[in-house]
């Protein structure tokens, strides 16, 4: 086509320009054509010139971009380019974006892999690859149009005047360095796994005064107008920069975390519209370090309407920065700009070129896959920006873990009270690896916290007068630090009264108090002075061998998480010795940069039968550690473990074990429940399948999980975001008609039996005696007896299916002193029925009568199956009559855990609700509670927010009831066909049956460790009744459950259905294969 009939053809219209020049882009495209269209092209050039006439004209323009004006440039002094009216025309924002490529030194894209976001007529992308010789640079437009004018563009300056390639010092032309392609952002590279080195963008930042037309379909036809507004324009994009006119490059930022490779590089263009200081901020919350290498003031485009930013000012105290002409230099906001602009005046804005890399990039990138796969509404909570390096390594590398563990598993899994496995493995292992101290995961046991460590061990042994260093006796219960029967501590036989004595935190004067007052437990800290070396800790391992006293010694002010620990003459002495029987080590571990208050605490000990004690203690009193509190500082052990080589040097030779001495025995109270209480099974190796717990195992949703990485993702929680009790006190009004007043208390813990276990110590304080009805939570019965609470078991019947009536309680209290009536309601744990708000009120009724304090445990409700008669519960009328009747002991008390309620395994919460003045009183004296920590008060907040909204939340709840009222109909079946008596769950997570088969014996195998032999094949036979059904059927088919001696119902065995699907199904065939081997 001759240059005059193809001139004819682009004066018709935009279109018809355009559509010549896609017929010139497949003859260059083709090698056979390629040398005339490139020819035709420097005729064309020749014949029109670089004029605004030809614009208007003839819907194009060519011209050249001059780059030997910019500092540092050699190579070609001008790139010659063509634009047409639908895409972007380079002008002064482009041309500044350039001169702040240009202050980066030439290794910034040498041999490097790039991509240019909003390339337009992709003049920056060609002046890349010709000044820096990047390996390849991708040239990317969200508009058609763009993209083709790109590639003439890069022909025409790929190849010279006559059609001849133009090669560069490495052989190479611009055809071997450059592509361009249709793009909304990075999804080119994304949809293609292409990791980028480097990612420059110069994007639209003002929001489009009509949304509705960034919502059209982008296509090559679209009109002229529109894809032109893709240059100067974006939309919202659903993140919070949205309100500043910057979330389209928010958007694109996050996808180039995605497609960055670790030591990359993302440089934008930012109009300092919004205000510097948030531009910055857009990068450094999502975890880069930023460097403004270029700034200026530019002309607004005359064109460009910011009335969109006057709207975001009416809406919001955020007010955007321009400037009245080049020279002013007070900023002005949108609105009186947009009235100056008006009025003919010319308004600028800054323009700045940002820099900036990824802290760490491989967690960085792992946070955001997190969110991208279903999380992206909590991005905006998102807060990766520190001014200390040492707290965003360890935040970063948390919430990578985090992110990583709650995208990869549906549900948390089971670990054993002592503790994570994984968590005492590091523990153990940094001990080996930075102290040399030969430790496993066997020798370490975890606690909630130091005060709960303490606490635990003084009740284990219930020594008569204890020795407790003064900074640690702040949260022991006050009767033992106010008892002044120190005399009778020396002479008396009785258990119940422990006494403290504090004593300074100084060796010479402790020992002297050791030999003095000959105390059965010491615990204490080492002064700073004396932590260096290991004298002060003989001293006192000889001081309590001489008397046979245990020493519990504090560590936790000289325990550095470092990867350079200081000196610390306990573990010096540790890694050459072994530890004492008569000694252990406690740590309470609060030294992370980011929350102070979140804590864990670990005993260390080499005595197996202590270790084993402190495990079932704390399971007993405390239920189990925070899984996430342990998750962090596994994360921080294992960051300290990643920097240590495996130690090669032969392990130090540890002296012999000194000879054992007398100490002090467990309490009488501990020994009967740690030897007969139905605890954790202990794997040894096996896989179990836990029917014995009260976890969920089940899919935890999706809203749990955002919950759980927001609450750990923020900063700076203020504390209306955490004050958790207006929430907890619509929850309990709602739920339970309790009835809430100026002197109702709301006492939180992580753990529910933490809780219970103050509520019996209160018990006892007013020498009261605790009633379990027969069909109550075993665990919470072990607990009182361990505390040596006087208990009354009041007898049900399976008529009324084991619950509490009226008449059973009036013949069961009569004789009760000061009784404290337990009831687990509305949904009753463990036969899983439920008392209507009538029965309920008839035992209210009958606990009045004698004066009663009661205390309904509600953990287990909130899950009951949709059948005819079930309305929930509202006790406020008949609770407010109860309390005004005048009977000043009877009380009703409130106990509640949240975790099966939000359908969270790992998101413990629980509370209690406390209406008379006096009882409350009495709890606080009892203050060693592990307290949820302000992550954990977030996320419940949020849920139960989310829950009361009655939206997503509550349909995923409805839907696990329904999952779980199929499971007990399941389990039902099969139960009864393996011979078990069934009684139907109408609520909750757990049932009970009875099987036919007591009296029968089956025989079981030995393990090898059990025979002296060490013969795998080594059996012997059990007679299955209460006492043995549970050992039986977990050694047989590894399926665990609680037995009548756990349930209080002789003969009924417990069964959870919260598991997850395939454990599920397998404890079905297990039930069979036991049912096989009974009937064998």
């Amino acid at each position: 086509m001759a240059v005059e009939e193809f001139l004819k053809q682009c004066q018709q219209s935009g279109d018809a320009a355009y559509a010549a020049f896609r017929s010139l882009l497949e003859r260059l495209e083709d090698p056979k054509s390629r040398v005339d269209a490139r020819v035709f092209l420097s005729d064309l050039y020749s014949r029109v010139g670089s004029s605004d006439d030809c614009f208007n004209k003839y819907h194009f323009r060519i011209q050249d971009i001059y780059l030997e004006q910019y500092e540092g440039y050699r190579g070609r002094k001008k790139l010659t380019m063509m634009v047409i009216p639908s895409i972007f025309v380079p002008e002064d924002w482009s041309f500044t974006f350039y001169e702040g490529l240009n202050r980066h030194p030439d290794s910034i894209f040498k041999d490097k892999t790039v991509a240019e976001l909003g390339c337009g007529n992709g003049w920056i992308t060609i002046a890349i690859a010709e000044k820096w010789l990047p390996e390849k640079v991708y040239g990317l437009d969200i508009n058609p149009r763009a993209v083709k004018i790109s590639w003439i563009n890069l022909y025409m300056n790929a190849f010279d005047e006559k059609g001849q390639p133009i090669y560069d010092i490495e052989k190479k032309t611009l055809l071997d360095r450059v592509e361009f392609y249709e793009s909304d952002l990075l999804s080119y590279c994304r949809e293609r796994d292409i990791q980028l080195e480097r990612i420059v963008g110069c994007i639209p930042q003002i929001l489009n005064p009509n949304p509705e037309a960034m919502s059209k379909l982008i296509t090559e036809n679209a009109s002229e107008e529109f894809l032109h507004s893709l240059s100067n324009y974006c939309a919202l994009q659903g993140f919070v920069e949205d309100q500043f006119g910057l979330g389209l490059i928010a958007r694109a930022v996050e996808e180039g975390i995605s497609v960055i490779k670790p030591a990359g590089i993302m440089i934008f263009n930012m109009g300092g519209r919004p205000g510097q200081a948030v531009c910055k901020r857009l990068f450094e919350r999502r975890g880069f370090r930023v460097t403004r290498i270029w700034q200026t003031k530019v002309l607004q485009a005359g064109d460009t309407d910011i009335s969109a930013l006057v709207e975001i000012e009416k809406n919001s105290p955020h007010r955007f920065e321009f400037f009245m002409g080049l020279s002013g230099d007070q900023p002005i906001c949108a609105r009186s700009a947009w009235a100056y602009g008006k009025a003919g005046g010319r308004i600028s804005h800054g323009l700045s070129v940002y820099s900036c890399q990824l802290r760490q990039p491989k967690q960085i990138k792992v946070i955001f896959e997190f969110l991208k796969s279903g999380f992206q509404e909590i991005s905006s909570s998102l807060d990766l920006s520190f001014e200390d390096d040492l707290v965003a390594d360890e935040k970063i590398s948390f919430l990578a873990y985090l992110a990583s563990t709650l995208k990869e598993n549906s549900y948390f899994p089971y670990e054993p009270p002592a503790g994570c496995k994984n968590f005492r493995n590091q523990i153990a292992r940094f001990m080996k690896t930075y102290h040399h101290i030969p430790l496993t995961s066997d020798n370490v046991v975890i606690f909630p916290s130091r005060t709960v460590a303490i606490e635990n061990v003084l009740r284990l042994f219930s020594p008569r007068l204890a020795i407790v260093d003064e900074n640690l006796t702040r949260n022991l219960p006050r009767q033992w630090l106010t008892s002044l029967a120190v005399e009778a501590a020396e002479t008396s036989l009785s258990e119940d009264v422990v006494t403290v004595i504090d004593a300074p935190r100084h060796s010479d004067l402790m020992v002297e108090l050791i030999k003095k007052l000959k105390p059965q437990v010491v615990v204490t800290g080492i002064a700073h002075f004396e932590s260096v070396t290991s004298s002060a800790f003989v001293q006192l391992l000889d001081a309590t061998r001489e008397i046979g006293s245990r020493l519990f010694l504090d560590i936790s002010d000289h325990f550095d998480l470092s990867s350079l620990p200081g000196t610390n003459g306990v573990l010096k002495y540790l890694s050459g010795a072994p530890l004492p029987s008569h000694a252990a080590i406690l740590c309470g571990l609060v030294k992370n940069q980011v929350y102070s208050d979140l804590e864990v605490a670990f005993v260390i000990s080499e005595d197996e039968a202590i270790l084993k004690a402190l495990s079932k203690t704390v399971e007993v009193l405390e239920g189990d550690t925070s899984l996430i509190s342990q998750y962090y500082y596994g994360c921080l052990f294992h960051e300290l473990l990643a920097f240590q080589l495996t130690d090669r040097r032969p392990p130090l030779e540890r002296s012999e074990e000194s000879k054992s001495v007398e100490v002090i025995g467990f309490s009488s109270s501990a020994i009967s429940v740690l030897n007969n209480a139905e605890l954790s099974i202990s794997a040894d190796g096996n896989s179990l399948i836990h029917m014995d717990v009260d976890q969920w195992f089940l899919p935890m949703p999706s809203p749990v999980k955002a919950a759980i990485f927001e609450s750990f993702a923020r900063q700076n929680l203020i504390e209306s975001e955490i004050d958790v009790t207006p929430s907890i006190m619509q929850f309990v009004r709602s739920n339970y008609g309790f009835p809430i007043n100026s002197n109702t208390a709301f006492i939180y813990s992580d753990c529910l039996q933490a809780l219970f276990s103050k509520l019996v110590l209160c018990c006892i304080h007013e020498g009261g005696t605790m009633c379990f009805p027969a069909g109550s939570n075993g665990n919470l019965v072990s607990a009182a007896k361990f505390l040596k609470a006087n208990i009354v078991n009041i007898p049900t019947i399976s008529e009324e299916g084991f619950k509490l009536t009226e008449k059973i309680l009036n013949k069961a209290l009569g004789t009760v002193k000061k009784p404290w009536v337990y009831i687990s309601g509305p949904t009753i744990n463990p036969t899983g029925l439920i008392y209507s708000n009538k029965e309920m009120e008839d035992i209210l009724t009958a606990c009045a009568k004698f004066g009663a304090r009661v205390v309904i445990d509600t953990s287990f409700s909130g899950l009951e199956f949709d059948f005819e008669g079930w309305g929930g519960w509202n006790l406020e009328g008949f609770l407010s009559k109860l309390s005004s009747s005048g009977n000043p002991t009877c009380c009703v008390s409130l106990l509640g855990g949240m975790s099966l309620k939000l359908l969270s395994g790992a998101l413990k919460f629980a509370f209690v609700a406390l209406n008379q003045p006096l009882l409350i009183d009495t709890f606080h004296s009892f203050p060693g509670l592990s307290k949820p920590h302000s992550t954990e008060k977030y996320a419940l907040k949020k849920l139960l927010a989310l829950r009361e909204q009655k939206g997503v939340m509550l349909d995923v709840v409805k839907e696990q009831i329904g999952v779980l009222e199929t499971r007990t109909k399941r389990l039902k079946e099969a139960l009864e066909k393996c011979g078990w008596d069934v009684l139907q769950p109408c609520a909750g997570v757990s049932m009970v049956a009875k099987p036919s088969f007591f009296d029968k014996t089956v025989k079981l195998s030995h393990s090898v460790k059990d025979t002296a032999s060490g013969e795998k094949d080594a059996t012997y036979e059990v007679k299955l009744n209460d006492t043995t059904i549970r050992e039986a059927m977990a050694k047989a088919t590894g399926l665990c459950i609680n037995s009548g001696s756990w349930t209080g119902i002789p003969g009924y065995c417990r069964f959870t259905v919260a598991l997850e699907e395939s454990e599920f199904e397998l404890a079905l065939s297990c039930l069979a294969k036991f049912k096989s081997m009974v009937g064998n």
